[in-house]
C-alpha cells in the first residue's frame, strides 16, 4: 500500500489480492494488457490464521468490482489542476496548534490563501505539498499529500482559501527519532510564508449531496481532516435541513492530543453523535474507536443498513481491521449477516477507506 497515497490518477484503485505464498511473478505482470480476474480467497494475517474480515471484503469486491466510486450524488471533483512542474503558490494566513502544549503531539491547523487561483476542492480531496530543498542525495523532495480539512467554500466562506491538518513527525512507529520533512516544514510556517501546492487529487472519497444522506465517520489523529471538512459542510448548511444524521468515532491517546477537541465538544448532540476514544487518558480505562463502535452497536448497525448512509474511515492503517471487525461484531449481535451488509455497502459505493 505504500504507493496508494501519492497516486493522483486513481489507477491504484485497480488492485488484486493474492496469497503471499503464490504471488504473480513480475515477468508475468509486465506482459499483462489487463488485470486478471480477482479470485475469491481467504487471506491470512502474519500469524497464518484466516482473516475473516479480509475474506468477506474480497468476496464483496469480487461481486461488485474492485473500484469504489464516489457517492452518486457527490459533486464532480476537479483534479490535477496544478502539477509539480507548475505548482500553485499559496500564502499562509494562519497556523494554529490544535493539541495541548503539554503533550509531545504537535498537530497544526494551517490555513492557506489561494489568491486569485482557480483551485476548487471538495471535502475528502487531498492536495500535494512540495517541501523546499533537497534530500541527502541532492534530489528535490517529492510531494506529500494532505487531506483538506475545510469544506468546499473554504475555511473562511467568501474567501479563496483552504485548511490542512498536519502532525509534526518526530519519531517513527517504533519510536525511533526521525525528522519528517514535509510535516516539520508545514508546522514551522509563519503567516505570510508561501507554500507550493499541486492537485487537487481524489475522486472517490467524497461526501453525498442528496437530501437525507447520513454520514458514519471513524478516524484517528490527522485522519480527522476529511471528517472535519464534511462535518463543517453539514454544520454550515444545517438551516437548509438537507442532511441526514451524523455519527463520529474519533480516537487519540488523550484529550490533549485529540485535534479539534474543543470545537467538537461545542457541537450539539442533536446535530452529531460524537464518540471520543482515549487510549492513554489518566484515570480512565483504555478505549479505542472499535470499543465504542461495539458499545453503540445497535445504532451503528442502523447506519450501516441505511441505504442513504455513507461510511468513511480515515487514519492509521492499523485501525482498519479493528474497525471492520467491530462492524462485523455489531451486525452479529443485532442478528444481521455481516457479509450481506458489507456487500450492500460496497455495491452502493457507501464504504470509503483511506488509511496510511
Amino acid at each position: 500500500g505504500a504507493c496508494i497515497p501519492p497516486c493522483p490518477t486513481g489507477a491504484i484503485d485497480n488492485w488484486r489480492t493474492v496469497q503471499r505464498r503464490d504471488p504473480y511473478p513480475v515477468e508475468a505482470q509486465l506482459g499483462w494488457d489487463s488485470l486478471p480476474p480477482q479470485e475469491t480467497m481467504a487471506t491470512t494475517d502474519d500469524s497464518g490464521e484466516p482473516d475473516e474480515v479480509r475474506r468477506l471484503i474480497e468476496q464483496a469486491h469480487a461481486a461488485v468490482g474492485d473500484t469504489v466510486r464516489a457517492p452518486a450524488s457527490a459533486e464532480t471533483p476537479s483534479v490535477n489542476l496544478y502539477g509539480v512542474a507548475e505548482p500553485l503558490s499559496a500564502k499562509v494566513v494562519g497556523n494554529f496548534r490544535l493539541t495541548d502544549g503539554s503533550t509531545s503531539s504537535d498537530v497544526r491547523h494551517i490555513v492557506l490563501d489561494l489568491g486569485a487561483a482557480v483551485f476548487p476542492v471538495l471535502e475528502g480531496q487531498t492536495v500535494g505539498v512540495l517541501p523546499p530543498g533537497v534530500d541527502g542525495q541532492g534530489r528535490v523532495h517529492h510531494l506529500r499529500l494532505y487531506s483538506v480539512a475545510s469544506p468546499r467554500d473554504g475555511e473562511r466562506p467568501g474567501y479563496n482559501n483552504l485548511a490542512l491538518t498536519v502532525k509534526r513527525v518526530s519519531e517513527d512507529h517504533e519510536r525511533r527519532p526521525v525528522n519528517g520533512v514535509a510535516s516539520n516544514y508545514l508546522c514551522d510556517l509563519k503567516v505570510g510564508d508561501e507554500v507550493k501546492l499541486t492537485g487537487p487529487y481524489g475522486n472517490s472519497f467524497l461526501m453525498p449531496n442528496h437530501p437525507g444522506s447520513s454520514l458514519l465517520m471513524v478516524c484517528t489523529g490527522t485522519g480527522s481532516a476529511p471528517m472535519r471538512a464534511m462535518t463543517e459542510r453539514r454544520r454550515r448548511r444545517r438551516a437548509l435541513k438537507e442532511g441526514g444524521d451524523l455519527m463520529l468515532f474519533f480516537g487519540a491517546r488523550s484529550p490533549g492530543e485529540l485535534p479539534y477537541f474543543g470545537p467538537l465538544t461545542k457541537l450539539s448532540p442533536e446535530f452529531i453523535d460524537i464518540n471520543l476514544a482515549f487510549s492513554r487518558h489518566t484515570g480512565h480505562p483504555r478505549a479505542y474507536v472499535q470499543d465504542l463502535i461495539r458499545q453503540k452497536g445497535e445504532k451503528v448497525v442502523r447506519f450501516l443498513k441505511d441505504p442513504d448512509c455513507y461510511v468513511y474511515i480515515c487514519g492509521l492503517k492499523a485501525m482498519e481491521t479493528g474497525v471492520l471487525e467491530a462492524f462485523a461484531d455489531a451486525c452479529r449481535l443485532a442478528g444481521e449477516e455481516w457479509a450481506a451488509v458489507l456487500a450492500h455497502l460496497l455495491e452502493g459505493n457507501r464504504l470509503h477507506i483511506e488509511t496510511y
